[in-house]
């Protein structure tokens, strides 16, 4: 697909932040010796790792269909966000823990100005990065890219929290809260975690396409489909950045075929058309048999639904 190649630059561009943030957190750290300063360098060696992840799994996701992979591979993005959100998890979790450490055995933070500042430069290059990315993630509905973001948001958010906490100490002296702000960061981002993980799992699943999307899709049917002609079992899922429409057309049995195909051609055309990677599967049958009607089941979206078929009947 060719937006999953163009996409590959944004996960080279979260590499190039990570790479440059490592070094930058690394050196504050050494200059402060802050607990919530390493832990912030140890989340953005995660994302670095998170950034090779999305990159392999573009790749993968955009290779074309083949004799194996009939639908494409674009779900290879489900376990590229999914590792991330684990990835994520992780790093919060030894964060957490070195930050308890920090808390029973606390030590005399030096060179906080200089840390703050180097710090500060490291946050402002990940929300550069976060931003670029998060936009086309939503534009091109890559799920790897929206995780990356959020992934890199989540660092920002750290950097934030821990400038707060070694702020503080700079300006109260009390050591004790540079361990206490690097706990609730590690809580804030084990939830994003959660949340990324959640977010991949219903995507492996087939979750059927957002509120909004299937709206639009039956809007479009509604008006190319003719009087005297209705559809059921309409199937929508999700995998990574394509989108996958079935429906059932059904059509008066004095029809020719070949009027029917007509019309399940345009059908097809404008649907594909309504969003980006959209793929549309159409299936004909007569109107006047009742073997047509005994898929209307399929169709889980609304529950009106057979209410309008059986008014057909």
């Amino acid at each position: 697909m060719k937006s999953l190649n163009y996409l590959k630059r944004f996960a080279w561009l979260s590499i190039g932040a990570a790479v440059l943030t490592i070094g930058l957190k690394i050196t504050a750290y050494l200059k402060t010796d802050s607990v919530g300063l390493l832990s912030d360098s140890l989340e953005s060696l995660v994302n670095l790792a998170g950034g090779v992840m999305a990159l392999a799994m573009l790749i993968v996701a955009s290779r074309p269909e083949d004799k194996s992979h009939p639908h494409g591979h674009s779900k290879a993005e489900y376990f590229s966000s999914g590792l991330e959100g684990g990835f994520i998890i992780i790093a919060a979790t030894g964060i957490f823990f070195s930050a308890i450490e920090r808390l029973i055995n606390p030590q005399e933070l030096v060179q906080l100005g200089a840390g703050l500042i180097i710090s500060m430069i490291a946050g402002l290059i990940n929300l550069g990065a976060a931003s670029v990315i998060k936009y086309n993630g939503e534009k091109y509905n890559s799920i790897t890219l929206r995780a990356n973001a959020q992934h890199l948001m989540t660092d920002v958010w750290t950097s934030l929290g821990v400038l707060l906490g070694v702020g503080l100490v700079f300006i109260t002296g009390w050591q004790p809260l540079d361990a206490l702000v690097a706990i609730a960061v590690a809580a804030n981002i084990i939830w994003s975690g959660i949340r990324i993980v959640n977010t991949s799992i219903s995507g492996l699943m087939d979750s059927v396409l957002p509120d909004e999307e299937l709206t639009l899709i039956r809007k479009k049917i509604d008006e190319i489909l003719p009087d005297g002609t209705i559809y059921h079992a309409l199937l929508t899922r999700q995998a990574g950045a394509r989108r996958f429409v079935s429906l059932h057309v059904l059509i008066p049995g004095e029809w020719l075929v070949e009027q029917g195909h007509d019309l399940l051609e345009n059908l097809e055309a404008q649907v594909t058309q309504l969003l980006p990677n959209m793929v549309v599967f159409t299936h004909m049958e007569p109107l006047n048999d009742p073997a047509s009607w005994s898929d209307q089941t399929l169709d889980h979206h609304d529950d009106l639904f057979e209410e309008e078929l059986n008014s057909f009947k």
